[in-house]
């Protein structure tokens, strides 16, 4: 299966359902609170980023990796960043247009996979800004080494990503019926578990494929690709029976030294 496609034509259905919080882009009043250097974003669900883990923008080189939607890359275009949007759905990356166009902004759209950045040239930014989306990623230890290829030496990445033990549950019981039953071995993948049927019903319905990654991959893959973590925190899904018990989100800020 060609994940990449499916997962690209599934959230341009999700941009055309309208439906999904991350398809959605942000309002006039948030790019203008942002001019006056007044605004948050989001790695994760709920959690803000701390404010110390955000550099002067000012002037700023800044990748937004697997970032569509018109939310996070125009916020920090209106914060003054040189801002680049890389994501692998064309209608994601038009949300980021849109914004720019309907305020002003200077924002670049970058359609390509997070795990293959050599469009970007060696140390191309200062900050990387790569909320929850590797989850649509069958691998993620190219998408940190490419990361740390085009990041200059003392700049930063911070990530988030799901807490691989999510995954052991099964996910439709949990979200229809409030139940934790453990169902799968991990890493788990969409793509590998579910039936034909239930694959057809994600294509019909615009579901794009998710895999679950190791805390060796997500953490100790930062670490192997070259990055020092600094920074850490943990996360919660909004109406999830799961999150009464454990987080469902990791953050993590890095630097390259």
């Amino acid at each position: 299966m060609d994940i990449r496609s499916f997962n690209r034509d599934a959230w341009d259905k999700q941009v055309e359902i309208g439906e999904n919080p991350w398809t959605k882009p942000v309002r006039p009043e948030v790019i203008a609170a942002a001019r006056r250097g007044e605004f948050s974003v989001l790695l994760t669900e709920q959690k803000s980023v701390p404010d110390q883990w955000i550099p002067p923008l000012k002037g700023l080189d800044m990748l937004c990796l697997a970032c569509g939607g018109g939310q996070q890359g125009p916020i920090f275009a209106a914060a003054g960043a040189n801002v680049t949007v890389l994501d692998n759905s064309p209608k994601q990356l038009d949300r980021d247009q849109f914004v720019a166009h309907r305020d002003g902004l200077k924002l670049k759209t970058v359609e390509g996979d997070m795990r293959d950045l050599s469009v970007f040239s060696e140390e191309s930014f200062d900050y990387i800004f790569h909320p929850v989306s590797n989850v649509f990623c069958p691998e993620v230890l190219p998408v940190w080494r490419e990361a740390y290829r085009v990041l200059r030496y003392g700049g930063n990445m911070v990530a988030g990503f799901m807490n691989p033990t999510y995954y052991i549950f099964d996910i439709t019981n949990m979200e229809e019926k409030g139940e934790l039953n453990v169902m799968y071995s991990l890493p788990y993948s969409d793509a590998a578990s579910l039936s034909p049927e239930k694959l057809e019903e994600f294509k019909k319905n615009g579901t794009p494929l998710e895999f679950s990654h190791t805390l060796t991959d997500q953490i100790g893959g930062q670490c192997e690709a070259g990055f020092r973590i600094i920074g850490f925190y943990e996360d919660s899904m909004a109406n999830m029976p799961l999150s009464k018990y454990h987080p469902t989100y990791i953050a993590t800020r890095s630097v390259k030294e």
